[in-house]
């Protein structure tokens, strides 16, 4: 049985609960463009994962099944019996496995920007990325992440949010970045992801070049229940660029349901 942190988190808004799940290397404040759209209509519970934010460090190295036991934790301290879950990038891995483990607590779930039925080049690809992280240090690998995230035209026009992202990966600490970017790196969710069968926003950018429409089509498919949206344009840092456009479809499919 995986050991389960208590993680910090917020409490926000007032409605049906919805729980999000940030990704690697961020922290709660990731979601603050989403807030003022989901708050509203939602109870959103938001946390740092485990060695991330305001949370404990964890006790060595971490898999999949820690970051879901946490999750289930912040559910039960949340005091809610079912929830509506939306995760970012790593997060998106980590609302699936969680569904799937306890399908009777999840009312529909986020999976935005995340990769699954990766081909050997895309994995070779991103275990490079892991690679040159280890063997350079992270902040020389920055650049490379920086136009993975952002587009150009935001890179030129809000350097300010880019570079407090940068900080923030820096201020994670090294071994924790690194053991939940080959978490993300080596999780492959197709299969098991047609047993999911809650309903599904499935979200992505159409320049994202680690979580390409070309792959969230597949998920989007695999799932039984899924919508897929492909946002024009942008890369992986929705929640920073288009934080306003995600929270609305977040809304308008939490509300069809």
């Amino acid at each position: 049985m995986a050991q389960a942190l208590d993680c910090a988190m917020s409490v926000e808004g007032s409605g049906p609960p919805l729980i999000l799940v940030h990704g690697i290397g961020a922290a709660r404040n990731t979601w603050a463009k989403l807030m003022p759209v989901l708050t509203p209509h939602f109870t959103v519970v938001s946390y740092d994962l485990r060695g991330h934010g305001a949370s404990p460090m964890p006790d060595g190295e971490f898999g999949l099944d820690e970051l879901v036991a946490d999750l289930e934790r912040v559910r039960e301290r949340s005091g809610f019996d079912q929830v509506h879950v939306a995760g970012h990038s790593l997060g998106g891995m980590i609302g699936p496995a969680y569904a799937r483990l306890y399908p009777e607590r999840v009312l529909s779930l986020g999976v935005l920007s995340t990769a699954a039925f990766r081909t050997e080049e895309d994995s070779t690809k991103v275990l490079g990325v892991v690679r040159a992280m280890e063997e350079r240090g992270i902040p020389n690998i920055l650049p490379t992440l920086t136009d993975r995230w952002f587009t150009d035209a935001f890179i030129a026009e809000h350097g300010d949010v880019v570079e407090r992202r940068l900080k923030q990966v820096i201020g994670t600490d090294a071994g924790v970045f690194l053991n939940v970017f080959r978490i993300y790196a080596t999780v492959e969710m197709s299969p098991w992801l047609h047993e999911v069968a809650t309903p599904a926003l499935v979200l992505t950018g159409e320049n994202d070049g680690g979580c390409p429409p070309r792959l969230n089509e597949k998920i989007a498919a695999a799932m039984p229940n899924a919508e897929l949206v492909i946002l024009p344009e942008y890369k992986h840092s929705l929640l920073l660029e288009a934080g306003e456009i995600v929270a609305e479809h977040i809304k308008r499919f939490i509300h069809g349901l």
